[in-house]
């Protein structure tokens, strides 16, 4: 998605990509060199805290505590530019898939779409800022028959965000060129496979953002109302430990497979919600899904992938977004475990390093 375009021309060597979530803040600073993503520095930097919860649990701070939240991320992560990206939250985003008239012309298509877009955006469109998106047909290369309908992914985002984006860029005392929404910095860092349809299931705090990439286009989503922090909860009930031990014990120790054990309750309701999207964009398609990606806060949960195959009949992997930039070898395996929970950061700085040329 190209969302919003360019408000600044200076380039730098290095970029960070900053992930605002509901529980954390992350920041991936990149640097390009011979064409590769060469990793500099990453951090995170629990929000519970600021707002008087504990680690782990999703807030719903001031854009003033977040920047200094964020201040305090970019000091203790030693990030050195001030050349950023940000991410917009989905729950903070509208993105809906219709059926358009078709034009050959690029300026009817665009009057089209901005007309038929005001059908599916629920408040006025001068409160949004609006993106859109022609989905491919067919594969690469192949010849089209003349179609009279095309598909469009429409993309808005309130005004307000924007603005509440921007203070914090300007509170940190830094300069981004463009949002994104997480989700399509995700498939950036994420998702391999150019063709096929595929689903991310992103394990937030609160909430698990699942959804469908065909095209690298966003084909079906849908939020479910559990996450990460219901599985602390749980863990933390069964063990009877506080939040903060349970939040560090569900990272370290696999504590799925367990007989009755209430965390793992969680996932299979988040796994069954999950499973239903996919049966159902299977019998509408006729084509199947090839893989899940397993990604998002949640996504670090010991063993995680393992017991996700039980409920699955395809491919299951657990991104691993740090696989797409240079870094030293020693650093491979800790870069793995914690590579879900920064896929948005990664995806928002390789965007990032593509303005470098």
């Amino acid at each position: 998605m190209s969302l919003f375009g360019k408000l600044f021309q200076k380039k730098e060597h290095s970029v960070v990509g900053i992930d605002i979530g509901s529980s954390s803040l992350k920041v991936v600073q990149l640097r390009k060199e011979h064409g590769k993503a060469i990793l500099e520095t990453y951090g995170e930097l629990a929000l519970g805290p600021y707002g008087g919860l504990e680690v782990g649990q999703a807030t719903n701070l001031s854009a003033e505590q977040i920047t200094d939240t964020l201040k305090d991320l970019l000091r203790e992560a030693k990030v050195t530019t001030k050349s950023c990206a940000l991410s917009i939250p989905y729950a903070r985003s509208l993105l809906t898939l219709v059926t358009l008239p078709y034009r050959e012309d690029p300026k009817e298509q665009k009057t089209v779409i901005e007309l038929e877009a005001r059908k599916y955006i629920p408040v006025p469109t001068s409160e949004v800022q609006l993106d859109w998106f022609l989905v491919p047909e067919g594969k690469p290369g192949e010849v089209q028959e003349k179609k009279d309908k095309v598909r469009v992914l429409l993309v808005a985002v309130h005004n307000d965000e924007m603005k509440l984006l921007q203070s914090i860029v300007t509170g940190a005392g830094l300069a981004s060129s463009f949002y994104e929404i997480e989700i399509f910095s995700t498939i950036r860092a994420t998702v391999n496979e150019p063709m096929k349809p595929v689903m991310v299931l992103d394990v937030g705090a609160s909430t698990t953002k699942a959804y469908i990439v065909e095209h690298g286009v966003v084909a079906l989503s849908h939020a479910i109302s559990a996450g990460s922090q219901d599985v602390t909860r749980a863990l933390s009930a069964s063990k009877n430990l506080s939040l903060k031990s349970a939040e560090a014990l569900k990272k370290t120790t696999s504590v799925l497979g367990q007989v009755g054990g209430s965390q793992e309750l969680v996932f299979a309701r988040i796994f069954s919600e999950a499973h239903r999207m996919l049966v159902q964009f299977e019998t509408a398609q006729k084509k199947p899904v090839s893989a899940i990606v397993l990604t998002g806060g949640g996504g670090v949960t010991k063993d995680l992938g393992e017991y996700a195959k039980r409920f699955f009949s395809i491919d299951v992997q657990v991104a691993d977004p740090f696989a797409k930039t240079e870094a030293p070898e020693f650093m491979r395996p800790v870069l793995k475990t914690i590579g879900p929970e920064f896929s948005v950061a990664v995806g928002l700085a390789l965007r990032k390093l593509e303005e470098i040329s």
